[in-house]
């Protein structure tokens, strides 16, 4: 095939070097070839075209941790493990799964190969292969009898391998372990409508402060919609165990270090930096006195022949901040101007006298509750909450 040939076509980019790229087949086509190229994406030029390892249609292609090998999935029922800079066929297992639907072949970063298929009786089967002996799988495990070829999305800093079945409505997720059974389940995420097709972001681009260990991208007929999986955590520290180092921009090795015949892990970057803790929102006990406030803003008693100039110096604070007197928005404008003593005074007094009273009882309200506050803050710096 050549590029551009269409969506369904295979592709994959080797892990150490974003120069070289894979494609191959995905679709039969009338003039389908069965082959994989291998590019260098800088120079547009093709480096190698494997041609004889596939006798029919190609179903997926994946690159292994260090871009060495990579395996492939085929109509004909076989995995096979191929070295594309030597063109040889290293390991091919035939039947690794006994039903005629669609199958996908995946490496782990540990070097094993994960495969989705169906069986002779049409379930859809998950299986763990070592390549050092395709003679039986590791693990096997029947899922169910849905007719939806099943995609597998691996994680290779954790371990998991979500995997999506189209037409599906849900994704499930496996834990890969050194220890038998080796294929662990974990959990089902379930929707309403059906999958019509799947796609990932990658680890770099996931919110670290949330939490968050993936984000699928699923494809209905009209739209496509964002999946977010988080884990839920109380601390606001950085989460180590959710986000070892992952692999990075920069190449490993570039295109021609490559066809050299050089390997290279990926170069691994930390996700600490991306990390932005949240507001700590600690506890605070105000011991603010309430009085003083409250006094500041009631009006105060004037004695009879107080000056005007006298009364409207004091300055008193503004709800937007300022502090005026005379004309402000919250000075006593002309308290004593035209004060006389008799009626006026005496009703001020007993308003002043009321209004001390109130605050009294608000006080005293405050206090208690600043003791029971105190008291649960101090037991739950004990642990004993």
């Amino acid at each position: 095939m050549r590029p551009g040939q269409g969506p369904e076509d295979q592709v994959g980019v080797a892990p150490p070097s974003p120069g070289v790229f894979a494609s191959a087949t995905g679709r039969a086509r009338p003039r389908c070839d069965n082959v994989v190229l291998i590019w260098n994406v800088g120079t547009a030029e093709e480096l190698y075209r494997l041609a004889d390892q596939h006798p029919d249609l190609i179903y997926n292609v994946c690159w292994n941790r260090n871009g060495s090998l990579f395996c492939s999935a085929c109509k004909d029922k076989s995995v096979r493990i191929i070295d594309p800079r030597r063109g040889t066929l290293v390991a091919e297992r035939e039947k690794a799964h006994e039903g005629a639907r669609p199958m996908r072949a995946i490496f782990l970063a540990d070097g094993k190969v994960f495969t989705t298929g169906f069986s002779r009786m049409s379930e859809r089967q998950l299986a763990l292969w070592d390549p050092e002996n395709l003679e039986e799988p590791m693990a096997l495990q029947e899922l169910d009898s849905s007719n939806g070829a099943l995609l597998p999305f691996y994680d290779p800093d954790t371990g998991v391998i979500y995997v999506c079945g189209k037409g599906d409505s849900s994704i499930r997720y496996f834990e890969i372990t050194a220890e038998p059974p080796y294929i662990h389940f974990l959990n089902t995420f379930t929707s309403k409508e059906p999958q019509r097709g799947m796609g990932r972001m990658p680890k770099r681009g996931l919110e670290v402060s949330k939490c968050e260990i993936a984000r699928f991208y699923k494809l209905h007929e009209r739209k496509c919609e964002p999946i977010i999986m988080t884990v839920p955590r109380k601390s606001d520290l950085f989460q180590d165990d959710l986000y070892p180092d992952t692999a990075g921009p920069e190449a490993a090795l570039e295109a021609e270090e490559w066809v050299s015949g050089r390997d290279a892990e990926p170069l691994l970057i930390s996700l600490r930096e991306a990390y932005v803790p949240s507001k700590q929102r600690d506890l605070k006990v105000s011991r603010k006195n309430v009085l003083d406030s409250r006094a500041a803003a009631a009006p105060a008693p004037t004695r009879a022949g107080a000056s005007t100039a006298a009364s409207t110096t004091t300055p008193v604070s503004s709800p937007s901040g300022g502090s005026g007197s005379g004309g402000g928005s919250g000075g006593l404008a002309g308290a004593g101007a035209g004060a006389s003593p008799g009626a006026g005074e005496s009703g001020k007094l007993e308003e002043v006298t009321r209004e001390l009273r109130l605050l009294r009882t608000l006080v005293k309200e405050q206090g208690e509750r600043i003791a029971r506050l105190e008291e649960q803050l101090g037991r739950m710096e004990n642990g004993d909450v």
